[in-house]
C-alpha cells in the first residue's frame, strides 16, 4: 500500500446532527474538511459485491442527506451547483439528497471524463463534453470515486477555467466520494491552486463513505490486485462500523475491492459479475502458492498478533470501550478463519455465493 495517513492522524467523532457514526480526520496541517460517515446501507454496498444496479445508488443516500443536512446547518451549502463527472457521478445520489432537504439546487452541471484507449491499453483521460453554468459564489457539489485522483486533476482545471472565463467564481466544494488517501493531498494541492483565482474560496469539504482508504502500490502478497485501482484499510482510517460490519461475514474481507467498477456494477451488470468471478478464479489459482495468514494481515491492515495499542495506531482510531471490543472481535475473526480456511476454501465459498446471489442477471 502507499499514501497512507501520518501515524499521528486519527478519526475523531462529529459531535452534530448527523443521526448516523460521523467522523472528521484530525490531522495537523490540512487546510480543508475530511469527514467519514457510515451507514447499514452503505456498509453492506461495500461488503457485498452482489449489491448491483439502483440499490447502489439507494444505499449512499441516507447518508448523504444526513452529511448534507449537517453542512446546511453550519451554511455551507449557500448557492449549490451540483456537478456530476459521468459515468462514474451518477452513483452519487446528491440530487436526491438536496431534495429531501428542501434545498433548491442552481443548477447540475456536468463534464465527461472519458478514458482513452490505444491498442488495449488506457494512455489518458479525455473530456468531450460539458454543461457548465457558473455564478459568483457557487458552492460546487460533486459524487465521485477517488482511487488514483486522475479523473478529478483533469476535470478541476477545466471548471475553474470556465468559471474565471465568464466572471464566475467557487466559493466552495463538497465533494462525496467512496474513496482513497490519494484525495487528501490532492486537495490541499488543489486549495491552493484555487486560491490563486479566488482568494475568498474556502477550500473542500470531502466526505468519505465508511472509511479513507489506500490504494494497492504493487500487485499485492497474491499478485492478482490492481495497482492505483484497487481499495484497501492498510494506512487508512476506516470507519469501526464498517469494520464491524465486515468482521459479520469475515470472507467478505478478501474481495478483489471495496467497490470493483462502480459503474459496471451499477449500469453494466453483466460486465461486473465477470469481473468479480475473473478475481475469484485467478485468486484460486494461486492459492496454493499464496500465504492465507499474509493476505488477512494485508487485508486487515496490521500485523497479526498486534496489541490493541497497536492496532489503534495502525487504524488510525482512538481508545474508547466500542473500539476495544472490536479489537477483540477482529482477533477473534480472525484467529476463526485461520482456523476453519484454506485460501482455495475462501475461493471456493466466496465464488459459489456470488454466483448463486448473481445467477438471474445471467
Amino acid at each position: 500500500m502507499k499514501f497512507s495517513l501520518p501515524n499521528n492522524a486519527k478519526l475523531l467523532p462529529v459531535a452534530g446532527n448527523v443521526n448516523l457514526p460521523f467522523y472528521k480526520l484530525d490531522q495537523q496541517g490540512l487546510t480543508n474538511d475530511y469527514y467519514v460517515v457510515s451507514s447499514p446501507e452503505s456498509c453492506e454496498l461495500m461488503a457485498n459485491p452482489a449489491v448491483v444496479g439502483y440499490t447502489c445508488l439507494q444505499a449512499l443516500e441516507p447518508s448523504t442527506t444526513a452529511v448534507l443536512n449537517y453542512l446546511n446547518s453550519d451554511g455551507k451549502l449557500n448557492n449549490p451547483h451540483i456537478l456530476t463527472i459521468l459515468r462514474g457521478g451518477l452513483n452519487f445520489p446528491l440530487e436526491q439528497g438536496c431534495f429531501n432537504l428542501g434545498i433548491t439546487v442552481r443548477s447540475t452541471d456536468f463534464v465527461t471524463c472519458e478514458r482513452v484507449i490505444e491498442n488495449g491499453v488506457i494512455t489518458g483521460l479525455e473530456i468531450k463534453y460539458e454543461k457548465l453554468i457558473p455564478e459568483r459564489d457557487a458552492t460546487i457539489l460533486i459524487g465521485d470515486i477517488v482511487a488514483s485522483g486522475e479523473t478529478l486533476e483533469q476535470c478541476m482545471p477545466l471548471v475553474a477555467a470556465r468559471y474565471k472565463e465568464v466572471g464566475g467564481s467557487i466559493k466552495r466544494i463538497v465533494f462525496f466520494t467512496i474513496g482513497g488517501t490519494k484525495a487528501v493531498p490532492m486537495m490541499e494541492r488543489m486549495t491552493v491552486e484555487l486560491r490563486k483565482l479566488w482568494p475568498d474560496f474556502e477550500g473542500f469539504a470531502c466526505v468519505f463513505y465508511e472509511g479513507i482508504f489506500t490504494v494497492y502500490e504493487d500487485k499485492g502478497v497474491t499478485g492478482v490486485n490492481t495497482p492505483d485501482i484497487d481499495f484497501g484499510w492498510q494506512g487508512g482510517a476506516v470507519a469501526p462500523e464498517f469494520r464491524d460490519r465486515v468482521m459479520d461475514t469475515p470472507l467478505a474481507l478478501f474481495e478483489k475491492c471495496i467497490i470493483y467498477d462502480g459503474g459496471a456494477r451499477r449500469f453494466e451488470i453483466p460486465n461486473h459479475i465477470d469481473e468479480v468471478a475473473e478475481y475469484w478464479h485467478e485468486l484460486a489459482a494461486v492459492a496454493s502458492q499464496s500465504s492465507l495468514p499474509d493476505f488477512l494481515a494485508e487485508k486487515l491492515g496490521y500485523t497479526l498478533g498486534a496489541t490493541y495499542e497497536q492496532w489503534l495506531d495502525a487504524c488510525h482510531l482512538n481508545d474508547t470501550e466500542p473500539n476495544k471490543a472490536l479489537w477483540n472481535k477482529e482477533t477473534a475473526v480472525a484467529a476463526s478463519v485461520l482456523q476453519n480456511y484454506t485460501l482455495a476454501q475462501v475461493c471456493e465459498t466466496q465464488l459459489n455465493k456470488f454466483e448463486q446471489q448473481m445467477a438471474k442477471f445471467q
